[in-house]
């Protein structure tokens, strides 16, 4: 039976994975696995042991607590099972492109996104 930590590290990792345009395949030789074993992790099906999370996080450039944001201390179950806006593909590829803006560009279109969001 999958552990719901298990499974909210897993989607973690496969969103940052997704994010920064990262590939199963590519994921694995980086911590030096097989892309099955990734796969796995993503799911929940097999627990990410810590040196496993430890090599995860820096081929994937974010610290270990990365993985864990969004778990809340009391019960994780209801954690791991509460909506997640990037559970949403769309809502990834609009991260994804908007941090490919060039940062000037990027602050001037977030402000314009304030300005819109107080009009509706």
């Amino acid at each position: 039976m999958k552990h719901p930590v298990d499974v909210h590290v897993g989607k973690r990792i496969r969103h940052r994975r997704w994010l920064v345009g990262v590939t199963q395949q590519q994921l694995a030789d980086k911590v030096g696995i097989k892309f099955q074993q990734i796969q796995k992790y993503e799911t929940g099906m097999n627990r990410v042991s810590a040196s496993r999370l430890w090599d995860i996080a820096d081929a994937l450039d974010v610290p270990v607590s990365f993985f864990f944001e969004g778990l809340s201390g009391e019960d994780p179950n209801t954690a791991a099972q509460e909506g997640d806006l990037f559970s949403d593909k769309e809502a990834l590829a609009l991260v994804r492109s908007y941090y490919a803006i060039p940062e000037a560009q990027r602050r001037r279109l977030f402000e314009l996104a304030k300005v819109l969001s107080d009009v509706a």
